[in-house]
């Protein structure tokens, strides 16, 4: 089937988000980078069990989840409990071990690996903030 949903996510960082989250979430970086004249990736794709998610940095201003949440009061709050807000779901085939390789790099777990209503999962944030929900596939 072809994928219909194209999720894009943008990053201050994009190059320290796409390594990142390689080594902690196992994408795979597909394609060439699209650098931008000032060094920002303006895009790149990452391959996630032959889907694709799209990352950018819009602009020298954009403020992450986390550094938003950190000079706004309001986000604070909101962003004050462990639920995917704005966020993504993953599906994978072994969710433990998917887990223990996001600890290891340094996921913020917000939910450890639990089973729910429509099965095993667990959610965490990156580096930058974007919440992650991971589902056992």
């Amino acid at each position: 089937m072809t994928q219909r949903v194209y999720p894009m996510v943008a990053y201050e960082d994009t190059a320290a988000a796409i390594d990142w989250l390689a080594r902690a979430f196992g994408f795979v970086e597909r394609g060439e980078r699209y650098v931008l004249d000032d060094g920002t990736i303006g895009h790149a794709e990452l391959d996630v069990g032959g889907a694709t998610v799209m990352l950018a940095t819009p602009n020298r201003e954009y403020q992450s989840p986390k550094r938003h949440r950190e000079s706004c009061d309001a986000a604070a709050r909101w962003l004050d409990n462990p639920w995917v807000v704005d966020g993504l779901l993953v599906l994978v085939d072994d969710l433990d071990a998917h887990h223990a390789t996001a600890v290891t790099a340094g996921a913020s777990v917000l939910r450890p690996p639990e089973d729910g209503p429509d099965g095993r999962l667990y959610t965490a944030e990156d580096l930058e903030g974007h919440r992650w929900m991971f589902q056992q596939a």
